[in-house]
């Protein structure tokens, strides 16, 4: 089983900005799809971003055109830009991989103060 690791959480104001990486144990090229979902106290886990092998992404409509997804093969990391944060984007920001399973990062926390 693929072990990912997130990064990049912290506290920032409103309208600031924070990347997060997730770090894959072995080579992200088996993978269909990764991305991230995020869950904020007392709500569902919900998708946020998804890029596929082929490099296609998928967005929710609350962060396009405020976050980026991308890939990096060369360092089997996936990185979430995430650019003028508004409060409502505090949560923990999960990574996932899906291959014939899918697997889950241990959550990295985002709080964007007011």
């Amino acid at each position: 089983q693929v072990q990912l690791v997130e990064s990049g959480g912290g506290l920032v104001q409103a309208g600031g900005s924070l990347r997060l990486s997730c770090a894959a144990s072995e080579s992200i090229f088996s993978f269909n799809a990764m991305g991230w979902y995020r869950q904020a106290p007392g709500k569902q886990r919900d998708l946020v971003a998804a890029i596929t092998f082929g490099r296609k992404t998928n967005y929710a409509d609350s962060v396009k055109d405020r976050f980026t997804i991308s890939r990096d093969n060369a360092n089997n990391t996936v990185y979430l830009q995430m650019n003028s944060l508004k409060p409502e984007d505090t949560a923990v920001y999960y990574c996932y991989a899906d291959r014939m399973l899918r697997a889950w990062g241990q959550g990295t926390q985002v709080t964007v103060s007011s």
